[in-house]
């Protein structure tokens, strides 16, 4: 009986994922392995919001095996420990894994190939399971990767995307005779941990299949015109499902292409995004923490400022409404994410290490690459081709957000204040005759715009 071991880490489906299904090709007998890693906890990455929808995907991903003859084995630890492990019980000789492109992902495949050589066993990794297009795959002449989305988005638009998968109908596991030593752990429960956020969505591949059908027979074709409508709710919220791999991006490229339109063609657009921000980091892993392109910044430390931005009391009504978004749900708008970047990076000139940091505290989606490569976009110091803009809150909140229903939905505080006063709201203490005084409950801003667009144009020399 030939038997090879399935290590899960970012692709927790069933549907769509090549990692599953050419184990199951060579081999009599699997097992679906995931490692509750230390090394993930020890980086300071295991946050409660992402720990609880695992706990999710975890559970919809065991139940999906079941149904097809199989289980997840879940075990704790060291993940090459605990995969060679399982390999040598079993008496594999083949391990298969999803490839990364972060620092950890790399170092934990060089390991994972390492130590199975040692035993007499192979690593075998897949491209294109996190992504739709693997990272290297598209480079252009003369260089390791692309650092301008525009020619990278030609490119990766002229390439064919694999053909999605189906998923297996049987999955053939040991039984307890041939594998005496395979126990698992109990999975985690969402009911345990703490710290969740109160709007947290549901994790798991049945709720993202889900979510992914809806989109592309309802919102896909209006997401064109609705992307930037803050209050409108008009993307996919498909993020977090991508980022555990309980959605292939591949898949969801190949379903919205079924539908042509504008709608379509914006939604794919953001998965080239994604891909476009692994391929960077797979060529420059050390940008999860360092300038891509340095412009000598000597960034501001204002602790009060700081926490201000944190718990959005910052007095700018858009500002504030996107941060308590992501405390409330563990996710953000888009737009939302750009201009609270662009506030902490620019209007107050502090490291967009903090702000990556909080946001990777927070987010569901926190993907290193995504997370990391969007703040380093917005800071200036990525791959802007317009490093030195300046996202105004004002001017966004009246284009995106023109009636301020979301901003009185997050900032109740300025539930009373009329529409033309609602991104501005220290204009109340200036016009007289206004029907609502300044709110008490409120904060002023914290510091003028115009001060704080000069103070970054002077330290960047702009």
């Amino acid at each position: 009986m030939s038997v090879s071991v399935v290590l899960f880490t970012s692709d927790l489906r069933v549907h769509d994922n090549p990692v599953l299904r050419a184990a199951l090709r060579e081999s009599d007998r699997i097992v679906p392995l995931f490692v509750a890693d230390d090394g993930v906890r020890d980086a300071g990455f295991d946050a409660p919001n992402r720990r609880a929808f695992l706990a999710d995907c975890l559970a919809d991903l065991d139940a999906s095996l079941r149904s097809r003859g199989g289980r997840l084995v879940l075990r704790r630890g060291d993940v090459v420990d605990q995969a060679c492990s399982v390999a040598a019980s079993v008496r594999a000789y083949r391990l298969h894994v999803a490839a990364g492109v972060s620092r950890y992902a790399l170092r934990r495949e060089e390991r994972l190939r390492a130590a199975l050589a040692e035993a007499g066993r192979e690593l075998v990794v897949h491209d294109a399971v996190v992504t739709a297009i693997a990272p290297g795959r598209l480079t252009p002449s003369g260089g390791d990767h692309y650092a301008v989305f525009t020619p990278y988005f030609r490119r990766w638009s002229q390439e064919g995307v694999r053909v999605a998968v189906g998923a297996p109908r049987t999955v053939r596991v040991p039984d307890a005779a041939e594998a005496p030593g395979i126990a698992g752990e109990p999975l985690p429960s969402r009911a345990k941990i703490t710290g969740v956020s109160e709007g947290l969505a549901e994790g798991g591949e049945t709720a993202g299949r889900r979510r992914l059908r809806a989109w592309c027979s309802g919102g896909l074709g209006r997401y064109e015109a609705g992307q930037d409508d803050l209050a409108g709710d008009a993307t996919s919220r498909l993020s977090p499902y991508l980022h555990f791999g309980a959605v292939s991006a591949a898949e969801a490229v190949q379903r919205a292409r079924r539908r042509p339109g504008p709608g379509a063609d914006a939604f794919v657009r953001q998965i080239a995004w994604r891909d476009f921000h692994h391929q960077v980091l797979a060529a420059r892993p050390d940008a999860s923490t360092a300038d891509y392109r340095p412009r000598g910044d000597r960034w501001r430390e204002d602790t009060a400022e700081i926490a201000a931005w944190r718990a959005g009391r910052t007095g700018y009504p858009l500002v504030d409404a996107a941060m308590r978004q992501l405390r409330h749900e563990g996710w953000m708008h888009n737009r939302g994410r750009m201009l609270a970047a662009s506030f902490l990076t620019k209007t107050l000139y502090t490291d967009w290490r903090v702000g990556a940091r909080h946001f990777l505290d927070l987010l569901v989606d926190g993907d290193i690459a995504n997370n990391q490569l969007n703040w380093q976009w917005v800071a200036g110091t990525g791959t802007d081709t317009r490093p030195n803009r300046v996202l105004n809150p004002v001017t966004q909140g009246k284009r995106f957000d023109p009636r301020g229903s979301y901003v009185r939905r997050w900032v109740p505080e300025l539930a009373e204040v009329p529409d033309r006063y609602v991104h501005e709201p220290w204009r109340l203490k200036d016009e007289g005759g206004a029907p609502a005084g300044y709110p008490a409950d409120y904060p002023a801003p914290i510091v003028g715009l115009s001060r704080g667009r000069d103070r970054f144009e002077r330290a960047r020399g702009a």
